[in-house]
């Protein structure tokens, strides 16, 4: 397996700029929910193999693999020497708990469409929500506050030492939080629009010498017509993701610019 990684990312970027070999890296995937990190995840474990991503098959229930930064732990206890690329819907912060070095990447989403894209996928795959309004389940405090409301900051700027369960530890928002999801986000190796999503491909074959093709979307949803009080009330309680993903554009235009300009 170590031979097959390899083979697709042998080589790191010094903090010079220099390529040098090395031996293979870790990743870490920051998958914001309703991003299109889902095709992503399976174009990893067909380049890289089931053993170097995690979850895979072994790692048990689904939700709990991607959700429990503990289950995360247990696994890594059992198989961390074999796993390459850490996936799932934890913070940022997660990959403190875990030793080793970690090469990062993530994907934003325009935060009104995010959450229309999460009530969506919610009412399709969950039967007893399936005659709930978008509305109803909006106000759902667990989804609401673990899921929905400024998700992204939560995501880039919660702490390990404040993280209780994960992603849906509840915190309380402030300008302090958002300027430190920014630091935070600008720290990561790689990010991506959800919108322009072949060309996040196309940064994660330059920066790490992956060979991943063209995304092929999973778990998508067709739209439903909402109400415009719904999208409005979504944008107001989501103000500091709407300036965080506006801040996460301007920086992917920034490094576009700058590969352009680079030798």
């Amino acid at each position: 397996m170590a031979d097959r990684v390899t083979e697709t990312s042998d080589m790191t970027i010094s903090s010079s700029g220099e390529h040098v070999p090395n031996e293979p890296e870790r990743f870490f995937f920051a998958h914001v929910q309703k991003t299109a990190g889902t095709t992503l995840y399976r174009r990893l474990k067909r380049l890289l193999g089931s053993e170097a991503i995690y979850p895979n098959d072994t790692d048990g229930d689904t939700v709990t693999a991607v959700l429990v930064p503990d289950h995360l732990l247990e696994r890594w206890r059992v198989r961390g020497d074999a796993i390459r690329v850490v996936t799932g819907h934890f913070p940022l912060c997660t990959k403190e708990l875990l030793d080793g070095d970690f090469a990062t990447f993530t994907v934003l989403r325009e935060p009104v469409a995010r959450t229309l894209s999460y009530l969506r996928h919610h009412r399709k795959l969950t039967p007893e929500d399936r005659e709930r309004s978008f509305e109803a389940i909006y106000d759902d405090p667990l989804r609401f506050h673990g899921l929905i409301h400024n998700h992204m900051v939560k995501m880039f700027s919660l702490t390990r030492d404040e993280m209780t369960d994960g992603v849906l530890t509840r915190v309380d928002f402030s300008a302090d939080r958002l300027e430190m999801a920014k630091e935070r986000l600008a720290g990561v190796d790689v990010v991506g629009l959800q919108e322009h999503f072949d060309d996040f491909y196309d940064a994660l074959s330059r920066r790490f010498g992956w060979r991943l093709g063209k995304p092929a979307h999973a778990n998508r949803t067709e739209p439903s017509e909402v109400s415009e009080a719904l999208t409005s009330r979504i944008a107001e309680d989501n103000a500091l993701d709407v300036e965080l993903y506006e801040f996460g554009r301007n920086l992917v235009g920034e490094r576009a610019s700058l590969d352009q300009t680079s030798p």
